[in-house]
């Protein structure tokens, strides 16, 4: 594991990510029952793409998104009041090949913190779903598990943040079995990802 000091959302952040499968990005590679996902084949050509051309590609960034990036260092702040556990900011963690990457909201005694501030429906619901089965919600979860797989944790914890409503804070554990899967969805993508770098390649002078 190597931990790069860059700030998250700088040039150098992206520098580090371009072309390279990141935990955020796991849930196109694995359901969240630790299936094959349909979205695998379009994300290892959204990577290839990256790679061919030196550029990132540019997402569509909601509303939401960019209001749950803004409140993230409150919603890290609430965190640390409500837990009395210090957070501290982290930039990108790759495996010791540097082929694959992720990177954590906070790191938080000895583990992981992923923060999502989602909009208030949304943010109710998981609400919801946690009081009813205890589960974090399954759309990051490969993210998370994804996460404790690069940076060898044992749990993490998430947190659901809203200024004007309760908030949700887990602790997920290891899932050995769905981390095996993932691992083999990712080696896969890094194969096929490297076969057709080596293929077209030339056509760009590389």
């Amino acid at each position: 594991m190597i931990i790069h000091n860059v700030e998250q959302g700088t040039q150098a952040w992206f520098r580090l990510r371009l072309g390279m499968p990141s935990a955020s990005k796991f849930k196109d590679l694995v359901t969240p029952k630790g299936k094959p996902s349909a979205s695998g084949e379009k994300y290892m050509y959204e990577l290839l793409a990256e790679r061919l051309s030196g550029k990132r590609e540019e997402g569509f960034k909601s509303f939401w998104m960019q209001r749950g990036n803004d409140l993230e260092p409150q919603a890290a702040n609430v965190f640390e009041f409500q837990t009395d556990l210090p957070c501290r900011e982290v930039g990108f963690v790759t495996n010791d090949d540097q082929t694959v990457g992720c990177s954590p909201d906070r790191l938080v005694d000895g583990v992981g913190l992923e923060i999502k501030c989602p909009s208030p429906a949304v943010h109710v619901k998981y609400l919801a779903e946690g009081a009813s089965n205890g589960k974090m919600p399954s759309e990051y979860y490969a993210q998370v598990q994804g996460t404790m797989w690069l940076m060898d944790f044992d749990r993490y914890f998430f947190m659901s943040y809203h200024p004007d409503h309760s908030n949700l804070i887990m602790e997920v554990k290891r899932d050995d079995e769905f981390i095996a899967g993932l691992s083999a969805a990712v080696e896969k993508l890094l194969e096929d990802l490297n076969l057709n770098f080596e293929k077209i390649g030339t056509m760009y002078g590389i």
